[in-house]
């Protein structure tokens, strides 16, 4: 088997084995143990002993024989979802959304709370805190099965020196988290936790929910400010972890409108992907607009679901925005699939909500902008899981974290 690294270091060998054996199981169970050896390219021996510890644990169990073909009928493996649950944390553009999961990441029980300002950071790693305390009294799950806490949050997530870095809005400077998330939960709540990147756990989600083993290279464009990356089916961070931060700024020699104009080009943008300002500027002008009555009374009141809404309803400024914002998104891509040649890219954030409007306008600039030999083999879809995609991303890298480690 080959070395995986995974967060910057090797496996051991049985880290690797654990992965391939229990996430060969979960994804075709029920399955023999034949089967499994040829699946993962271990023998069977091998095979037996670790299949065998892990009925110990009650990890996996013994579904009933499958049909013979001369000889013993073998016996079927399938994962037991209910040795173990997970609490997962996603923090989104709008909301913060929490769920309890079983080991195959079903969701038990899901809540949703308003995001506060991320000025104020305190204030919502508080209600992430509250989240999890409703989501362990409201279900029947005993507090000592669940195995792990995981958190996705914005930004970049620095192991060594345990801060966060959450992106400020555009012309703004980044937030500063100076505490660890990781320390806070754990004191707290007595729980293994990890803290991860929210694009980096959508895109885990993706793969690990929602594609074949056999896709191993994807992006997620998670809004306008970061991607996740998936390069030969790992996680792929980066030598400090912020691999997929999107745009370039230089606050000190740049305005506003310098900055907003290189958006569309290299530089970074809002999670929007500039639609809301662009919306903004062109409002005072358009009387005719469905939504400048909204806009007259408080311009910063307008969501992007508000212009996603009123575009679907036929309002053609509306529409023009989200197209815009498509080609512009498209562009980005562009360089981004020339560059990696992934096989899917994930439209996600809350971007998907706007639907074919948008969707259309990405293909065909990306397939403008890209070379013949990746639009061979390139496929744009939405993302599959909109709101909770963080929160299911990151139960998904605590249960591979706990598959590892069994």
């Amino acid at each position: 088997m080959k070395n995986i690294v995974y967060k910057d270091k090797i496996l051991t060998d049985r880290e690797r084995k654990n992965l391939a054996i229990l996430e060969t199981i979960r994804k075709e169970g029920p399955i023999t143990k034949t089967e499994i050896s040829k699946n993962v390219g271990l023998n069977i021996v091998t095979i037996t002993n670790y299949v065998n510890h892990y009925i110990e644990q009650k990890m996996v169990f013994e579904k009933g024989y499958d049909v013979s073909e001369g000889g013993r009928r073998p016996m079927l493996i399938e994962l037991n979802p209910n040795s173990g649950y997970i609490i997962g944390l996603g923090l989104n553009m709008e909301d913060i959304v929490g769920v309890i999961t079983n080991l195959s990441v079903e969701i038990i029980k899901e809540v949703r709370r308003d995001k506060p300002s991320l000025e104020n950071s305190e204030e919502c790693l508080y209600v992430m805190m509250e989240i999890v305390d409703e989501l362990i009294k409201d279900t029947d799950v005993s507090r000592d099965k669940i195995l792990g806490i995981g958190i996705g949050l914005p930004g970049i997530i620095d192991e060594r020196e345990r801060t966060i870095r959450w992106p400020g809005k555009l012309g703004t400077e980044d937030i500063m988290v100076t505490v660890s998330v990781e320390d806070m939960f754990r004191k707290k709540f007595d729980i293994p936790t990890t803290v991860e990147n929210d694009a980096t756990s959508a895109v885990f989600g993706e793969k690990w929910l929602g594609f074949q083993s056999d896709v191993k290279n994807m992006l997620y464009m998670f809004s306008g400010v970061g991607c996740g990356i998936i390069i030969n089916g790992q996680i792929f961070h980066g030598s400090s972890g912020c691999a997929g931060e999107l745009g370039i700024a230089n606050l000190s020699e740049e305005s506003m409108d310098e900055l907003q104009e290189e958006a569309y080009g290299l530089g970074r943008w809002n999670m929007d992907i500039g639609i809301l300002d662009q919306a903004k500027r062109v409002a005072k002008d358009n009387v005719s607009w469905s939504l400048s009555e909204k806009a007259k009374k408080d311009i910063n009141s307008l969501t992007l679901n508000d212009i996603f809404q009123s575009a679907k309803n036929g309002d053609e400024l509306s529409q023009s925005l989200v197209e815009n914002g498509g080609i512009n998104l498209g562009r980005k891509i562009a360089f981004l699939v020339n560059l990696l040649n992934p096989e899917i890219v994930v439209i996600g954030g809350g971007l998907e909500a706007a639907g074919s409007l948008l969707m259309d306008a990405i293909k065909t600039t990306v397939k403008k902008w890209t070379i013949d030999e990746v639009n061979r083999v390139l496929r744009i879809v939405p993302a599959q899981f909109a709101e909770k995609a963080v929160a299911l991303g990151v139960s998904c890298v605590v249960s591979q974290n706990i598959f590892m480690k069994s």
